[in-house]
């Protein structure tokens, strides 16, 4: 996947996870857990977009980073009115709304609902998304730069490079795991997870049930719990216990943080993150925010999981 991609994925995290999210995990326990895993690598998936003729794409992402994370802080310390505010909000006008300014996306919504809010609320809600609208700005001329590092990258390397080319890692039991693992499966879904993050718990046992029926359909689920990057025992040992309570023996894989799939796992900044990978070890679609308990959010990712098997169908024949 390349940079541009990622940016617009976290640009959409900030409407996708109210979807599935609580505010609280959303903008405090699951985005400090990214950036926790994001100390070992400021870069996004791609290493061959490393160099452009004045920043680095790592230092143009770490910036990018900064200023997400201004966002995130202004939702986590006016809570009380951000959690009203996005119970209220149209999700699927949210949605399709990612082109614009995010900071005119609010205002437009707190508009249509003022009458749903106290005037302290209101005037807290204006001044952050002022704010939200100059780091918008911000955004947006930084994503501009890493778009032209990207493209000056993608002429110089292979068009089918992966986060998953060259994968070397072990299962959490300490056997290797190489990328092989995805050459034998029409499609591999990797689900990102961390042990703090309720949703993330809860949709263990239906991952494990798709893991089952993927079985059958030449495909597989994998797990990657961040706190278990660089073989951490203490996340390794926390993570095999809630695997086992919550009945999910799929293989969980660790591996380098420095890694470009430890470097993509570092950029993720919503909590449960699921996406598709084919047979050649590249990512197809759009990242699935949220947990697969959600009726909504399962049927999505099985019409994606099907597309992906059809085309891999199509090619062998």
């Amino acid at each position: 996947m390349k940079n541009k991609e990622i940016l617009i994925m976290k640009f959409k995290k900030l409407i996708a996870t109210t979807m599935a999210l609580s505010m609280v995990l959303t903008f405090s326990g699951c985005t400090s857990k990214s950036s926790d895993a994001g100390k070992n690598s400021s870069s996004t998936q791609s290493s061959t977009a490393a160099t452009t003729k004045e920043d680095s794409s790592d230092d143009l992402n770490a910036r990018l980073d900064a200023l997400y994370q201004q966002e995130n802080e202004l939702f986590a310390k006016h809570q009380d009115a951000w959690n009203k505010f996005f119970g209220l909000m149209n999700k699927d006008a949210a949605a399709s709304e990612t082109d614009e300014n995010y900071g005119d996306f609010l205002a437009k919504t707190v508009e249509a609902n003022k009458d749903s809010f106290t005037e302290e609320e209101l005037d807290i809600l204006n001044k952050d998304i002022e704010q939200i609208r100059g780091i918008e700005e911000e955004i947006a001329k930084l994503e501009k730069e890493v778009s032209a590092s990207d493209k000056s990258a993608s002429d110089k390397s292979d068009s089918s490079s992966s986060v998953f080319s060259g994968f070397a890692g072990k299962d959490l039991d300490g056997n290797d795991v190489d990328e092989s693992l995805f050459s034998k499966n029409a499609v591999t879904v990797v689900n990102f997870w961390f042990s703090g993050c309720k949703p993330c718990v809860a949709e263990l046992p239906e991952l494990n049930k798709l893991n089952e029926t993927l079985k059958e359909m030449g495909g597989e689920v994998v797990g990657i719990n961040t706190e278990t990057l660089d073989d951490n025992q203490d996340g390794i040992k926390e993570a095999k216990k809630i695997l086992e309570k919550q009945g999910a023996s799929y293989r969980n894989l660790t591996f380098d943080s420095n890694s470009e799939l430890g470097k993509y796992a570092g950029n993720i900044v919503a909590f449960p993150t699921t996406i598709l990978v084919d047979r050649n070890g590249n990512i197809v679609g759009e990242p699935l925010l949220g947990g697969i308990n959600e009726q909504k959010n399962y049927d999505s990712l099985m019409k994606q999981i099907q597309s992906v098997i059809d085309a891999d169908a199509a090619s062998s024949k």
